[in-house]
């Protein structure tokens, strides 16, 4: 090999193996930092980009599972008013019939026409009362019911019926001019409150059934959700430990490029001793 003080062969080796390394650490701790294997286009454009897809779905569900939640918020309080109701019709009924009594004296049936008066009003203010987030399935205001996002892609909905227990209704016939103050009376509001009793319990099977459905698509949402995060962690995620053993061995191999690269940069030293006087 030609000893020149131009050009230092070894050292420039060395000096290239030195930068790889250092490339290599870089890479290694960007890995490190984000947990990421993967973690902009350049390092795999093809797995970056499905990666990103898949994140992209996950951000959707996430508002689809926003629109879930508040179906089963608003199908809860529906249910929860419309079981109201339908106790309520219990204890009318219970009234009407006390009413169909003929021995009863004028004051008792002016008091059972009370209590029934009570309840009819106790009745409306459940069926208007039964809102969350403005919206009220019960009271008549929704007519064609609501939808709620199913998919994220949002070309699926999910549906909850509305259904109109308000009085003076097809479901529920009872009026506010309703009263049990003869027998005669009390014979017809009977005809209709069992009717009224029937169409409203079916309602509430109803409200329940699609409330049902939600919660089950929702369950199924977040399983989906949680199954493309673990989808894109098996491309993207870094191997932590893997990482680990590999920066401690490029650790060594920069320590051994410096000190090689610190010889071959000595060398030159050697043409001094050719010039030496004797």
């Amino acid at each position: 090999m030609t000893l020149s003080v131009n050009t230092n062969q070894p050292a420039l080796i060395a000096l290239q193996n030195l930068n790889r390394t250092n490339d290599d650490m870089q890479s290694v701790q960007t890995r490190i930092n984000t947990g990421l294997s993967i973690s902009t286009a350049k390092d795999n454009a093809a797995v970056w980009s499905i990666a990103q897809e898949q994140r992209s779905d996950m951000s959707a569900l996430s508002a689809v599972k926003m629109s879930l939640d508040r179906a089963t918020s608003i199908a809860d309080v529906a249910l929860a008013g419309g079981e109201s109701v339908s106790d309520l019709l219990k204890l009318l009924r219970e009234k009407v019939v006390a009413a169909k009594d003929t021995s009863l004296t004028t004051s008792s049936r002016t008091s059972l026409n009370a209590d029934f008066q009570g309840l009819i009003k106790n009745l409306d203010q459940v069926v208007k009362s039964a809102v969350f987030d403005g919206a009220n399935l019960l009271n008549g205001s929704q007519t064609v019911g609501m939808t709620f996002l199913a998919d994220a892609d949002a070309t699926q909905a999910i549906t909850l019926t509305a259904q109109d227990l308000s009085l003076g209704g097809t479901i529920n016939t009872l009026t506010t001019t309703d009263d049990i103050l003869t027998p005669t009376n009390a014979d017809a509001v009977l005809q209709r409150l069992d009717a009224s009793m029937t169409a409203v319990n079916q309602a509430v099977g109803n409200i329940g059934t699609q409330a049902k459905q939600i919660e089950a698509h929702n369950s199924f949402v977040s399983k989906l959700s949680d199954v493309l995060e673990t989808g894109v962690g098996n491309l993207v995620d870094a191997d932590l430990a893997k990482e680990s053993a590999r920066l401690q061995a490029l650790q060594v191999k920069q320590q051994l490029g410096a000190q090689a690269l610190s010889i071959a940069n000595s060398a030159p030293q050697i043409i001094l001793s050719l010039f030496k006087g004797g």
